[in-house]
Parts: C-alpha cells; structure tokens; sequence
C-alpha cells in the first residue's frame, strides 16, 4: 500500500469514528428524556423530591407499574385510545385510497386548485378550529362521544392520508393497470387487485402515522370528553396530575405505557417506513 493509499485509508477511518460518535451523540439526546422518565417512574414520591436525589433511583418500585391500574381505570383508557386511533385511521384510509387514486390518475377541472386546498389545508392545527369544531359535535350530539373524537380525527388526517398516497401512486407505472384493464379488470379491480398490493408500502406507512397522530391527540380529546371512562389514554393520565399535587412516578409509568404501541407499530414497519417515504415524495 503506498503512503497516498494509507492517508487515504486513515481519513476514511477517522471520519467514520466521527461519524460514530455523532451518532451516539444524536441517539444519547433523543433517547435521554425516555430514560428519565423511565427512571423517575420507578422511585417513590420521597425521593422524587428529595433535595439530594439523583437521576437514579435507589430503590426501583416496579409496583408503581402496578399500583397505576389500581388508581385509574386505565385499561379502559388504552381501550378507548385504541378505538379513537384504529376508527380514525380506518375512515381515514378508505375516504384517502379512493381520493389518492382519483387525483394521480385521472384529469378533471380544478385539480390544481384542489391541490392547493389540501396543501393550505395542513396549516390549520385543531387546536385554532377548536370552538368551530365543539359546535359542531354539539349540534351532531357528539361532545362526549368516542365516535366523535373517531371522526375528527379522520378529518384531520385527511389531506396528509390524500397527499402522501397520491405521490406514493405517481410513482407507479399505470401500464400495470392498463394491462389488468385489457385482461378483463374494471377500474376499480384493478385498483384493488394491482395497485394497492403494489402501494403496499406507501399505504403502510400512512397508516402508521394516521395513528400515531389519531394516538396522540390531546386538546380536542380534552375539550370533548367529559366521561372519565370515554377519556382516551392521553386524557386520562391527567388522573395523576392533581389541582394539589403531581404524582410524578404514576404519570411518568403510564405515560410509558402510552408510548409501548407506538414503539411496537415502529418495530413492525421499519422496513416499510424508508420506502414508503420515498414513493410518497415521488412526483408529489
């Protein structure tokens, strides 16, 4: 090896040691927060407040896991979370696949225009239509309701769900229908039976960010429910943050217990979520 390949072989070397290390930098700061709050959630109140605590706790009281499904009913929170994230993205993926598709593959007046509208439409957080949409579950009688926070939801995520499947669908040669067309396939079979199987990845990963964002929705969930037994989970950890006094180790082990089925979800599609990304930015 020859002393312009060796510094060569030492750069790469060292940058890929930077590298490293700016990635076990970037992973230590992302997942900091989780282990203090996992730490936190294992010590008793004593020593959460204890002037010479540490991050660590000295005795873990794992029973704080338990203790939580004493205090509040908080299966049927993590029921009730299911319900509003799993119907919201259900509506929101049988209204979204059929918009997808009309607007990637076909041409009508104002598509443009209905574009932009969708665009403009992701500017406006729930929170600022907040008044506007309590009148209207009102008027519906769905205030206190779990298929309201259900249908809000949808609502909401209907322009991500029609946006990030139509580029996923650009991005997929229409050739494929036009054969299944001259097999013998209406439209929509072909829809069905080869675009979707296709798009699989694009429509995986919208469905896993549809209910994430249906999961962790809090405000309108907030201003809606009334019931304690209709609360969604995110609601109803509020139970441990009293007008007095925060229960800083039961608010901490169930907000974990909020976070375990989107770690899950995550797991189950790591190897869709890239490529789904990637088709759904394609001709977008």
């Amino acid at each position: 090896m020859t002393g312009a390949q060796k510094q060569v072989s030492v750069k790469k070397t060292i940058l890929k040691v930077l590298l490293y290390f700016v990635v076990l930098d970037v992973c230590v700061i992302t997942l900091y927060p989780y282990f203090a709050m996992l730490c936190t959630a294992l010590k008793s109140r004593v020593e959460i407040f204890s002037a010479e605590g540490t991050i660590l706790p000295i005795t873990a009281l794992w029973s704080n896991f338990i203790d939580i499904w004493s205090r509040a009913p908080m299966g049927q929170y993590l029921l009730n979370s299911v319900l509003v994230a799993g119907g919201s993205t259900i509506i929101a993926m049988l209204c979204g696949i059929p918009a997808a598709y009309a607007l990637a593959r076909m041409k009508f007046k104002g598509q443009t225009a209905f574009l932009g509208f969708i665009i403009v439409s992701q500017m406006f957080a729930p929170v600022v239509l907040l008044i506007g949409i309590y009148q209207v579950m009102q008027t519906l009688n769905l205030t206190d309701s779990i298929w309201g926070l259900i249908f809000i939801n949808a609502a909401f995520n209907q322009a991500f769900t029609v946006w990030l499947l139509r580029g996923t669908f650009m991005s997929i040669s229409p050739e494929m229908e036009q054969a299944a067309t001259i097999d013998g396939c209406t439209r929509t079979q072909a829809m069905l039976r080869i675009l979707i199987p296709v798009a699989a990845p694009g429509i995986v990963t919208t469905l896993i960010f549809i209910f994430i964002n249906a999961w962790n929705e809090y405000t309108v969930a907030l201003c809606l429910i009334q019931t304690d037994t209709l609360k969604p989970l995110t609601v109803g950890i509020n139970t441990f943050n009293g007008y007095n006094m925060i229960e800083w180790q039961y608010l901490f082990a169930a907000s974990i217990f909020a976070i375990i089925p989107v770690v899950i979800l995550f797991m189950c599609i790591e190897k869709n979520l890239v490529s789904g990304l990637a088709s759904g930015g394609v001709k977008g």
